[in-house]
C-alpha cells in the first residue's frame, strides 16, 4: 500500500505544470508554441533563458520535494517510497490530470530523482551527459543518455535492490518513448540544437 500512496504522493506533485502555466502567465499555451513540449527547453526557445531556467528549477524541486516527502511519511520502508514518489512525479509531469494528460517529457524530474537517489550515481550520469551536450548541444541526447545510464550503474555498481533497478529501467523507457520524435530527428541530422535560433 505504501508504494500506491507514495506514487500518488509524486503525481500530485508532479502535475504542478510548470512550463504550462508560466506561458499561461505569458498569455500563450506553451503547449502550441515551438516544439509543443511543456518542458524546460521549449519554454527556453519560446520565451528566454529566464523562463526556461524558472521551469528547470521548479520541475528539480518537484522531484526532489517528491522524494523527500515520501522518505519522511514512510520512513521506516528505506528509500522504495521515495523512489516511487520520484517516479510518481515523472508521470505528474507528463501526465497531469487537471491539463488533460498533456505535459512535458519528465527529463528535469528523472534528473532530480537520479540525483536523490545516490549523488555518485548521479555524478557519473550527469557528467558524462554534461560532456555529450557540451560537445553536441542536444539537450534531448544528454536527458536520453542521463536515464539510460542510471539502472546501469544501479545494477552494476550500487546495492539498491532489484525492485529500485526495475523502476529506474520503466522510468528510462518512459523517457525515450516520450522522447522518440527527438530520437528520430537526431537520427536523421534535424534535432534542434540547444538555443538555437533556427525556427
Amino acid at each position: 500500500m505504501y508504494r500506491l500512496v507514495a506514487l500518488l504522493i509524486g503525481y500530485a506533485l508532479g502535475c504542478v505544470q510548470t512550463a504550462y502555466y508560466i506561458g499561461k502567465m505569458q498569455g500563450i499555451d506553451i503547449r502550441e508554441h515551438g516544439s509543443k513540449n511543456a518542458g524546460m527547453t521549449n519554454v527556453t526557445r519560446t520565451l528566454g533563458k529566464r523562463f526556461g531556467a524558472i521551469v528547470f528549477a521548479v520541475d528539480i524541486c518537484k522531484g526532489i520535494l517528491a522524494f523527500a516527502l515520501a522518505g519522511l511519511v514512510f520512513k521506516e520502508q528505506g528509500v522504495l517510497p521515495s523512489v516511487y514518489a520520484g517516479c510518481g512525479a515523472v508521470l505528474g509531469h507528463c501526465f497531469p490530470v487537471l491539463l488533460k494528460f498533456r505535459g512535458g517529457k519528465g527529463a528535469s524530474c528523472a534528473v532530480a530523482l537520479i540525483l536523490m537517489l545516490d549523488w555518485r550515481m548521479a555524478l557519473i550520469a550527469f557528467g558524462i551527459g554534461a560532456v555529450l551536450v557540451a560537445i553536441t548541444r542536444y539537450i534531448s541526447l544528454g536527458s536520453l543518455v542521463v536515464t539510460a545510464l542510471a539502472p546501469v550503474l544501479l545494477f552494476f555498481f550500487f546495492d539498491y535492490g532489484l525492485e529500485v533497478v526495475l523502476l529506474m529501467v520503466g522510468l528510462a523507457a518512459l523517457i525515450w518513448v516520450l522522447h522518440r520524435g527527438n530520437i528520430a530527428k537526431l537520427l536523421n541530422g534535424t534535432e534542434r540544437k540547444f538555443l538555437s535560433k533556427e525556427l
